[in-house]
């Protein structure tokens, strides 16, 4: 049986992809390499969202909570049930090698079978593809590129490498949890994107010396025992010894699936090339939806704008198959 859209991807901005094209009587699957929203599951522990609940709702599904701000938990059970109460069909824990593109149809080469499908909507988000130091050692087994809870790092010595909320985030749990924690960043203060709540609480916690910070400070080796760093304004170095190396310095979209897709993708920025009101890459039929949309730019998408691709991307593929069968002479302007 043929499909009429595969999504990739079965995180909110897939999700609502999903919902749009049910509403639109579509036969859709939603693939994903791991489980629903396996990005925000493999999140921190205690994680709370910036956003407020309605701005991560779909489909017209209240999202309660008794916080303020959603926790990671809550979200996980929130899209768990709008997958349930909505009948959106998943194949999950499959992973899409490579999309082929035939005369009129894609196949979709899966580690557990073929589909064949006439729409596709690339989701896959970043979280799967960290940033990298590029430098000696990064690859020893005590380096983290994820953090998930402090337990682990309880009474040993931890240097984080960030400045923005994921760094900030991980050194103050696991300054909490008994770890002796060191923050290096390349820049000269902390982000500015970072948490109203978390900088006075960062910042209070590095003047008292309860939390080194090096900043205008790099990382130039690692060690099995510590690290190399040096001064970026005065080019000094030295050598301190730490437990574990946790690098929090951000994602990017996995680009070499894109490229074996046949989306031209920006060598400098990973943006993909795509239409900016029906979100169609250069490969006909084949869209990009959310965050992977954004390259290295990560600050530019979230769940809040990225569930919003949705409606024009789906308004084009209806009128796309309206036009197989009607010849429909004009598309549709990008929904508001």
């Amino acid at each position: 049986m043929m499909l009429d859209v595969a999504i990739i991807g079965a995180g909110p901005t897939g999700l609502a992809c999903a919902i749009e094209a049910l509403r639109s009587n579509l036969q859709i699957l939603v693939f994903d390499k791991g489980s629903i929203c396996d990005s925000i599951r493999r999140f921190p522990v205690g994680m709370t969202f910036f956003s407020t609940p309605e701005q991560l709702e779909l489909g017209g599904i209240p999202f309660t909570t008794s916080n303020i701000r959603p926790t990671r938990i809550e979200s996980l059970q929130y899209y768990r049930l709008v997958a349930q109460r909505l009948g959106i069909p998943l194949q999950l824990y499959t992973r899409v090698r490579h999309i082929t593109r035939n005369s009129d149809s894609f196949l979709l080469d899966t580690d557990r079978g073929v589909w064949t499908t006439r729409f596709v909507i690339v989701a896959t988000g970043y979280f799967d593809h960290t940033n990298r130091l590029g430098v000696e050692g990064e690859d020893l087994p005590h380096v983290r590129h994820y953090y998930t809870e402090a337990f682990e790092y309880s009474g040993t010595r931890v240097l984080v490498v960030g400045g923005k909320n994921s760094a900030v985030e991980a050194a103050l749990d696991l300054w909490r949890h008994g770890a002796t924690v060191a923050l290096v960043h390349r820049r000269p203060t902390l982000g500015e994107s970072v948490k109203y709540w978390l900088r006075p609480d960062i910042e209070n916690r590095i003047r008292n010396g309860e939390i080194s910070a090096y900043f205008s400070t790099v990382v130039r080796r690692i060690t099995p025992d510590g690290v190399e760093l040096e001064r970026l304004d005065t080019g000094e170095r030295w050598y301190d010894e730490y437990d574990f190396i946790l690098l929090q310095i951000g994602y990017r979209p996995d680009a070499e699936f894109l490229r074996r897709c046949g989306v031209e993708v920006d060598p400098h920025t990973l943006i993909p090339r795509y239409n900016p009101e029906t979100f169609e890459t250069n490969v006909p039929g084949l869209y990009v939806a959310g965050s992977v949309m954004c390259g290295c730019e990560t600050w530019n998408i979230f769940i809040e704008n990225g569930r919003s691709h949705a409606r024009p991307i789906l308004a084009d593929i209806r009128w796309r198959c309206g036009a197989s069968e009607h010849s429909a002479s004009s598309r549709p302007t990008s929904p508001a």
